[in-house]
């Protein structure tokens, strides 16, 4: 009996094995992108990171041999950090050259392009992964920096100070906050599209989270008039410390992490749009055209679709859309600044 029992528990549990590791196997199918599953770049990709080579593209920092040791290099080339650096170059390296061959394939038979790795097949251009991403990235930052440094010039050169040399406009220090988390921002923006990792990921993530929910938190503030200095602090702590703490320290999902996002965003374009249609702001109408403006350009991040030229996908137009919003932004929060200091103004004459 027990020797039964024995030969009927083993194989049980080979069953129970077999059945765990096709159910593994199936999720990561399920969870993998549809290039990653095709086993023609399944096969180069295995046959690179072998032999360093994609047909007769070579790679030299893939020349591995069996005791990982680099062939022929100097001694500070065979520390580990410096290999490991070096190995995840050639897993990408090998990854672009595999990926770049099976959509050629896949072109000439018609078939439109797929995804590989949860990523669209980019062309690289001067070792940039996403060039049209980094090139509005870019522009981005630039529109904040120069809408930053005409606030800061209106603020302190062209309009009157208080006894301290302090600006009137109570919300100038709010400005130079979001200024700041704003060119941060796109800053990582730029890194991250350039070359994809786990910290420029995360790093992009977080600062996208930080200015979204400041943006927020500046919506309100300026709509609900509240000046006074503790009011702020309690309602900005909250949004900007749980979800980023959650992303970097619990899980970076990114599904979830565009939820969220999405929710501050339109949060914040129906807070501007009703208190600009309150309180009848002679700028308003530069207000409501960057809140319907946004609003459209949110749209492209829900719209996913293959990069024409390999070089422009729905993210990357989404990020042009922005470069005009935020020249128009700026522009209104200095009419803002200036109508609020000229009303003070009158008042205490």
């Amino acid at each position: 009996m027990s020797t039964g029992f024995s030969i009927h528990k083993m194989m049980m549990d080979r069953y129970l094995i077999a059945v765990f590791m096709m159910i593994s196997f199936l999720v990561g199918v399920l969870n993998a992108s549809e290039g990653d599953s095709d086993l023609h770049y399944r096969s180069c990709l295995a046959e690179c990171e072998e032999t360093g080579c994609v047909g007769d593209q070579c790679f030299r920092h893939c020349n591995f041999p069996s005791d990982g040791v680099l062939v022929d290099g100097p001694w500070y080339m065979k520390e580990p950090l410096y290999l490991k650096w070096k190995q995840w170059e050639c897993e990408s390296d090998c990854r672009y050259a595999c990926m770049t061959d099976r959509e050629k394939e896949r072109e000439e038979r018609g078939e439109e392009p797929i995804k590989y790795h949860g990523k669209w097949p980019f062309k690289r251009v001067l070792g940039i992964q996403e060039p049209a991403s980094v090139a509005f990235s870019a522009l981005n930052l630039a529109m904040h920096l120069h809408g930053w440094l005409s606030f800061v010039n209106l603020l302190y050169y062209n309009l009157p100070l208080n006894q301290d040399k302090k600006a009137y406009y109570e919300f100038a220090s709010l400005c130079h906050v979001y200024a700041i988390l704003a060119m941060n921002s796109w800053f990582w923006s730029i890194v991250f599209h350039t070359r994809e990792v786990d910290l420029t990921e995360s790093l992009d993530y977080s600062s996208a989270v930080a200015l979204l929910g400041y943006s927020l938190i500046l919506s309100i503030l300026r709509s609900f008039n509240v000046r006074d200095e503790a009011g702020r602090v309690m309602v900005a702590a909250p949004f900007l410390a749980t979800h980023i703490l959650y992303l970097n320290f619990y899980n970076l999902d990114y599904g979830w992490n565009v939820k969220v996002c999405a929710i501050m965003g339109v949060a914040q374009l129906l807070v501007w749009a009703i208190w600009a249609g309150v309180t009848r702001h002679p700028s308003r109408w530069k207000l409501w055209t960057v809140v319907f403006g946004s609003g459209l350009a949110m749209l492209l991040e829900f719209y996913d679709f293959p990069p024409h030229y390999g070089v422009f996908d729905a993210h990357s137009l989404w990020h042009g859309t922005t470069v005009p919003l935020t020249f128009l932004w700026w522009s209104f929060i200095r009419d803002d600044a200036e109508i609020r200091t000229l009303d003070f103004i009158k008042k205490i004459k």
